[in-house]
């Protein structure tokens, strides 16, 4: 794999590329995934002459007991439904025995005296009071708020992450006629922005809480309460743990380095076993723009380069503000004063950390866990906890050839006692994985795995500030987007997926060929040694590797049925029953369906039973959509699933005929619009049985 970014021109050309995915950063001689599978398949006298030849190369020696496990025992089957096949259609498919309701569209008010929505004109002041854009991880929280997974299946709190905007979707109004691309800007001409369509962006970034409650007729509604709020790109924030207070986060804002403004990029989520929500900082770094050169050179510190903060321009000119008011100019992380406390230089430096908040507490201030790591965040997936023993979460980089990490609280968990703060203080490793089906976490400490001074790593917060270099240097294994995790909570194995593993270009793609088939992703597995989460070795096989019929394998070795075929996994949740769901993200995916991707339609969720390998598509969403977040209420009787940026295919000279590609959720014309959809069986049996 280490040379699959030279196979493109362009890194935007690459499988898999939405808008705001960051360029290429990791220039580390690291090992990729790719290059251990090889070394596996080799070091088993692997030749490159078919699926089945491939599958017993990578799997090994751990396929034959898994096969014969998932061939021999008559488990009772996980997956009760029939099938929906692969859709080309501007519509949302569930199976038989199964419907749909939306819910909490882009834009819904949070209270009912809050603004309503106005398609294509959404106002800066209206968006901090109504559902942000581009829906992605959230979770249920049930209303007792005494756990995030017991209580009231008919009434709770929803909170939600909001990834990122479509600025021609939501000036839709002003900008009409004009041919405009996913992310194109209107310029004034001294190329500048006005202020309101600023911050109507700015606030549609974020996090939702609104408490949502199922009616006597069967539907879910939003419902008035004091805990209803919005988190937005300007909102006030904490900055805890080893980061807080050090000269990374000084700025004009906060000059003691304590506080930032904003969340930006919330991706996927995780819950703490204390109850609370975490939202994920992922592609982060295109929002600023540090322009610093030296003889005409960019010259970004390494905090900067290695994330990829772009050096002429921002990816929505926040910066560009008409006003030049200090909540957009901090956009620009350019050397200003004469020291970081009378500019923005360290603005980005507090991005790209995993934030925490309390949704049942509205007066409380989000908090940034810098310990976690700073990085592209998918999300965080905490591993079930022990009285007596560490909190153990773990979070992948989205970003090609980046890591996976793991976090290893100092201090055990007490029920009833433990808060956030248990998260400042431990240890962040990041995941090495052998040829030989072992792996290592490898920690990234001071003094240890050559994180010392002497080779640039001055403390603690350096590192942290500067995860991605660190775990360069200790030698973690590159992987190929490692994006959503879960925990089987029966077993207590790891999964994650793997979006995209090609080193292909896409007009070289061969089903048949065994190698091809990374172009359409794989999830990992891994236990962790002597079952213990916050051991340092385990033992890792691929769970499944994406694909058409031909290109595809399961651990138990046999390739994906037309029920099942998916491309580019990326969300990824395991119910109370072991069920994995598995959600694509195969791009803005609608007409005309061509290329690589073609043969799965629309992005879709799956189910599969880890036990057997066994999947089954469950959904299939519209056009230019992502299937992105899932969780079901306690009673496992209702689901809620993320659609995210419907439309997002529509070219810039459909814009300007006024087709925005899909109707989804209105259908009435209008601009298309992120949504949660709640999944019910018809005869209030459990999801998925």
């Amino acid at each position: 794999m280490k040379d699959y970014e030279r196979d493109y021109a362009d890194f935007r050309e690459t499988p898999g590329f939405e808008h705001g995915d960051e360029p290429p950063c990791n220039t580390s001689a690291n090992p990729t995934f790719y290059d251990i599978l090889d070394a596996r398949a080799s070091r088993r006298g692997f030749m490159a002459g078919g699926l089945a030849a491939l599958a017993t190369g990578i799997y090994g020696a751990s396929l034959a007991p898994r096969a014969a496990l998932a061939q021999s025992t008559a488990a009772p089957a996980l997956l009760g439904f029939a099938a929906v096949p692969v859709s080309k259609d501007d519509s949302v498919a569930v199976p038989a025995g199964y419907k749909v309701q939306v819910l909490v569209p882009w834009g819904t008010p949070i209270r009912s005296d809050a603004p309503a929505y106005r398609p294509g004109a959404v106002t800066g002041a209206d968006q901090a009071l109504q559902v942000g854009s581009h829906h992605d991880g959230m979770h249920f929280f049930p209303i007792e708020g005494t756990a995030p997974d017991a209580g009231s299946s008919e009434d709770g709190l929803l909170v939600l992450n909001h990834e990122y905007v479509e600025p021609r979707f939501m000036h839709a109004a002003k900008w009409a006629g004009q041919t405009l691309e996913g992310e194109d800007l209107v310029l004034d001409a001294n190329g500048l922005r006005p202020d309101d369509e600023v911050l109507a962006e700015i606030n549609a970034h974020g996090i939702t809480i609104v408490r949502i409650a199922r009616g006597a007729d069967g539907v879910w509604a939003v419902a008035d309460d004091g805990r209803n709020r919005r988190i937005t790109g300007a909102t006030p924030f904490e900055i805890a743990g080893p980061v807080r207070g050090t000269d990374f986060v000084r700025t004009r804002y906060s000059p003691d380095g304590t506080r930032i403004r904003g969340t930006l990029n919330n991706c996927a989520h995780g819950v703490t076993p204390w109850n609370t929500y975490m939202s994920a900082e992922e592609n982060w770094a295109g929002y600023f723009v540090n322009t610093d050169k030296v003889d005409q050179k960019a010259d970004l510190p390494r905090e900067h380069a290695r994330y990829g903060v772009p050096t002429e321009t921002s990816r929505y000119r926040w910066e560009k503000a008409a006003s030049g008011a200090d909540e957009f100019a901090r956009f620009d992380a350019s050397t200003k004063g004469a020291s970081a406390a009378e500019d923005y230089r360290n603005e980005p430096n507090a991005f790209g950390w995993m934030v925490e908040v309390d949704p049942f507490d509205p007066a409380s201030t989000p908090v940034k866990r810098t310990h976690l790591g700073r990085f592209a965040h998918e999300g965080v997936v905490f591993a079930p906890v022990t009285a007596g023993r560490p909190v153990v979460c773990y979070s992948g980089d989205d970003a090609r050839f980046e890591y996976i990490y793991k976090f290893v609280s100092a201090k055990p968990y007490e029920p009833g006692v433990t808060r956030g703060e248990i998260l400042d203080e431990g240890t962040l490793y990041a995941a090495k994985f052998n040829a030989d089906g072992t792996g290592e976490w490898l920690a990234l400490a001071p003094g240890l795995n050559g994180l010392t001074p002497e080779n640039g790593f001055a403390d603690l917060a350096d590192i942290l500030v500067n995860t991605r270099l660190s775990a360069d240097r200790a030698g973690a294994t590159k992987m190929d987007r490692p994006e959503w995790g879960a925990i089987d909570p029966a077993s207590g194995e790891v999964y994650f997926t793997l979006t995209n593993n090609t080193r292909r270009t896409q007009t070289q793609v061969d089903p048949v060929n065994p190698r091809a088939q990374n172009a359409f992703g794989s999830i990992v597995r891994w236990t962790e040694a002597e079952g213990d989460h916050a051991a340092t070795a385990f033992a890792w096989e691929l769970f499944v590797l994406a694909g058409t019929t031909p290109a595809s394998a399961t651990f138990a070795g046999r390739a994906l049925g037309e029920d099942a075929i998916f491309a580019c996994p990326d969300g990824l949740w395991c119910d109370r029953d072991s069920r994995l769901w598995i959600q694509t993200d195969m791009g803005d995916m609608g007409p005309p369906f061509a290329g690589t991707l073609a043969p799965f339609g629309t992005n879709a969720m799956l189910a599969a039973d880890p036990r057997t390998g066994e999947v089954r598509r469950f959904l299939t969403g519209p056009w230019g959509q992502e299937v992105t977040g899932v969780v079901t209420t306690p009673d496992q009787r209702t689901m809620f699933v993320n659609f995210q940026h419907p439309g997002g295919h529509a070219t810039g000279a459909q814009f300007a005929a006024g087709d925005f590609g899909s109707g989804f959720p209105d259908y009435d014309g209008s601009v298309p619009r992120s949504a949660t959809i709640v999944i019910t069986r018809d005869d209030g049996g459990v999801i998925g049985a």
